[in-house]
């Protein structure tokens, strides 16, 4: 009864969440392309081949998940992925100096290029167990879900298209980007955009979700790490020195009491104090005291100004704890901006929107329009069209230890990935 109850919750959640989205628009021009294209031939077997290859594609699923790939050091994945990419044919691969791998099919007529992406990072530190156990149809292992099985997914997709020698009209490069958990903060991607980066002219990015999520959305976020300094001392003889932990704990209150104020109206933006260190013992005066802060908004304009209010709690918690000081130096602060994903939207009219919505549909599935932090932030503030799509099957408990997926239909989010590429790309 509980579980039936828990279910009846979620549907109605979902079925409300629904009702309050505006109402999406799929112009029939794109339903009937996507019709046609499913047709053909050469997509058939595909989409018979992705099924096929069910047992292959969970085999690398679970070969991936078992490397480890920390933030900031994803060379192990990249170096096994990107062999991958050679052994299935690939017409050329490399791994740039930001660590992405890239691999690229040329297109027949090869005038613009599309990219799909699953990113290779994780949020674990070095040294977690990745081991992946299965129970029944289920598999546990950090990063099993987030994003290993859409780096499978990439490979299936490119044996897909070598196999049933199917020809993009444009050019097709796959990405196995680096940095896009946590303080990596999409560096990856930022890379790839740069000004003398390769061409992209589409972005399609693959991450959690079920079949149905469509984000053309990039949900911004500032994120900072607040340091206090002081002497340090015993906390009886040096008694009197500036305690940069009464420092933070006072910036802290400064900041949330603001920070309440100007969050409870207006476009919604949040505030988190995730991480707090410092100290050596409980009988001394720290000499640091660090805390990271991260902050997130729909608007640019309302992180800004999130940004003047932390800046001016810290202030203003500097110079009382400096008054309060009965002996030695002053404290210091410093603030630094570790993180800036940036926001923006993209319109669900653009060709590449409304095809997702179409391919996603011929699944029986009612799509829904998403804003979220993903890869696809960087293009979607560009103006490039872009989107990040599920990757499928059934999973849960991201970014924990006991992070799980089910393979259920997970054949599904491939096909609807291909169809979503070819109907970007074109096909002979």
């Amino acid at each position: 009864m509980i579980f039936r109850t828990s279910l009846f919750l979620v549907s109605f959640f979902f079925i409300n969440l629904s009702f309050c989205q505006d109402k999406i628009i799929i112009e029939k021009k794109y339903t009937k392309a996507i019709k046609r294209l499913v047709k053909n031939k050469k997509v058939k077997a595909a989409f018979e081949h992705i099924v096929g290859l069910e047992t292959k594609t969970l085999k690398r699923h679970i070969a991936l998940t078992e490397i480890e790939a920390p933030p900031f050091k994803e060379e192990k994945r990249a170096t096994v992925f990107a062999e991958y990419y050679r052994d299935l044919g690939m017409d050329s691969v490399w791994i740039d100096s930001e660590g992405n791998v890239l691999g690229l099919l040329l297109g027949s007529e090869g005038k613009q290029t599309v990219a799909l992406d699953a990113h290779l990072d994780t949020v674990f530190p070095e040294g977690t167990n990745v081991k992946v156990r299965i129970e029944n149809d289920t598999l546990y292992a950090p990063g099993i879900g987030d994003d290993t099985r859409g780096l499978s997914m990439l490979l299936t997709i490119l044996e897909t298209i070598k196999t049933n020698n199917i020809q993009p009209k444009d050019n097709l490069l796959f990405v196995g980007s680096v940095g896009e958990e946590g303080l990596g903060d999409l560096r990856g991607v930022k890379y790839l955009f740069r000004e003398n980066g390769p061409q992209i002219d589409s972005w399609i990015a693959i991450d959690g979700g079920n079949i149905g999520r469509v984000n053309n959305k990039g949900l911004g976020s500032y994120r900072y790490r607040v340091t206090f300094k002081g002497p340090g001392g015993h906390s009886w003889g040096a008694f009197g020195l500036g305690n940069p932990h009464h420092a933070l704990g006072e910036a802290i209150g400064n900041f949330v009491r603001a920070a309440d104020i100007y969050t409870a109206k207006g476009p919604k933006t949040s505030y988190n104090v995730g991480v707090i260190s410092g100290g050596t013992s409980i009988n001394s005066i720290p000499f640091e005291s660090v805390m990271e802060i991260d902050i997130r908004s729909t608007d640019p304009i309302r992180l800004e100004a999130m940004e003047g209010l932390l800046k001016k709690a810290v202030r203003k918690a500097l110079t009382h704890q400096n008054e309060l000081k009965r002996q030695g130096p002053e404290l210091t602060v410093k603030i630094d901006k570790i993180g800036n994903r940036p926001s923006g939207e993209l319109s669900d009219t653009l060709p590449l929107i409304q095809r997702t919505l179409a391919a996603t549909t011929h699944f029986g599935v009612e799509p829904f329009l998403t804003r979220g932090s993903t890869n696809s932030n960087i293009p979607i503030t560009k103006g490039i069209p872009s989107v990040t799509i599920g990757r499928g099957g059934n999973g849960g408990k991201a970014h924990s230890l006991g992070e799980w997926w089910i393979n259920e239909e997970g054949y599904k989010a491939i096909q609807l990935a291909l169809l979503i590429v070819l109907s970007e790309t074109g096909m002979n």
